[in-house]
């Protein structure tokens, strides 16, 4: 072989080795940002014990992260695009790094809350802009497929991090996740600091106009950045309320909660991977409408079996757990090919469609957080997760029909 075809064959190679090491970052990224809820939800009862907490003020220690990921996001967008990606991203790994520390010795429910919020401002920050990263490398399907990745780091935390909170909760005290937080934002920053990121565009920040405004009025953006907010919504209110469900109603043990996140990341894991492998052949579109059918059917089903008493003892167990992970595995399916949606919609907009998309998604998942500390009981939370996946199914068709007329 000459020199010439040598390097022609080792060219690609090298291409995509910073492509394959952007993706580490991303993924590690939106691990770390998942994670810190999942890893502290099996002690959740036993943070309530210990800082004298009442059941809703615990939850709200994670519907505050959630609000605190979701208020600053445009923010965030707009750093990204005046300063570049590296510097806020490095801002926000910072805080989030000290919030985690200070998580790990906090003393009192106000000291917990109010960490909490600005660790959820921190990871937030970094979450988003670890897709606006993706984003600046690809489009379209592969945008779709590139973000069905980050769902397989979004899967790990989601399951591995409750199954290691449960280890935490059995072996050892509820701070030690907050200990492995910080250690995985100080990892995430080195690795940040040795790939090329974008620089800013200072001077497109200084035009006149809310690039927010212009986004907000494409109905192509609007509806399907929605769509995935309303499913993630849905997940993140069975989230918050399945501690207390699995431990209190089903008498399950802290350890025994955190193996089902195992199986719960494992509905995320093969959701995401239908995205990753069909996309290109059956498109996003098709996709979001597939996973949006599956949330609902699952939802409603929860909510009826809850009602007519069918979730008891160890079968009621079993059917509750597999309607969860359907639930997952719908919104694992829905979610990337939302955002991808969305924003190749606003390609011309760059970090800030993004980071609208993050913003529209984290604030109605905030809203949905917050709502359900009101919902435990008669099996209220049943009513309000069927009402999500029930929306998020109309508002994916809505969209559909609108796209075809």
């Amino acid at each position: 072989m000459s020199k010439a075809s040598a390097q022609t064959a080792a060219a690609p190679r090298e291409a995509a080795r910073p492509a394959a090491r952007v993706m580490v970052l991303c993924c590690l990224i939106v691990f770390m940002a998942q994670m810190a809820t999942t890893v502290y939800l099996p002690s959740l009862p036993a943070v309530m014990r210990e800082l004298a907490m009442s059941q809703s003020l615990v939850e709200m220690s994670i519907s505050g992260f959630v609000v605190g990921a979701a208020l600053p996001v445009l923010f965030w967008g707009s750093a990204a695009d005046r300063w570049g990606r590296r510097g806020p991203l490095l801002a926000s790994l910072a805080l989030f790094v000290l919030c985690s520390a200070l998580l790990a010795a906090v003393g009192s429910a106000a000291e917990l809350l109010a960490l909490r919020v600005l660790q959820g401002i921190a990871a937030g920050g970094a979450a988003i802009i670890a897709r606006i990263i993706v984003r600046d490398n690809w489009s379209g399907d592969e945008l779709a497929r590139r973000l069905s990745v980050l769902s397989i780091a979004f899967i790990t935390a989601l399951g591995g991090g409750q199954f290691i909170g449960g280890l935490i909760g059995e072996y050892s005290r509820w701070q030690l996740g907050f200990v492995l937080m910080a250690a995985t934002g100080i990892l995430a920053a080195l690795l940040s600091m040795t790939l090329p990121l974008q620089g800013g565009r200072p001077a497109a920040a200084r035009r006149g106009g809310s690039p927010y405004w212009q986004i907000l009025r494409r109905p192509g953006f609007v509806l399907p950045a929605c769509a995935g907010g309303l499913g993630f919504a849905t997940t993140v209110t069975l989230q918050e309320v399945s501690p207390f469900v699995f431990q209190e109603h089903f008498g399950l043990a802290v350890a025994s909660f955190g193996n089902v996140g195992l199986l719960i990341g494992l509905a995320y894991f093969s959701g995401a991977m239908v995205v990753n492998r069909t996309v290109a052949k059956l498109g996003g579109k098709k996709l979001m409408r597939t996973g949006a059918l599956l949330m609902a059917a699952a939802t409603v089903a929860m909510l009826l079996c809850w009602h007519l008493g069918v979730l008891e003892a160890r079968p009621g167990l079993l059917l509750f757990v597999g309607l969860y992970c359907l639930t997952i595995f719908g919104q694992a399916v829905l979610f990337p090919n939302s955002m991808a949606t969305a924003v190749s919609d606003a390609k011309d907009h760059g970090a800030h469609a993004m980071a609208l998309c993050g913003f529209l998604q984290q604030g109605l998942a905030g809203i949905a957080a917050t709502a359900s500390v009101l919902l435990h009981h008669n099996g209220a939370w049943t009513l309000a997760v069927a009402g999500l996946g029930l929306i998020t199914l109309l508002q994916v068709l809505f969209q559909a029909r609108l796209r075809a007329a």
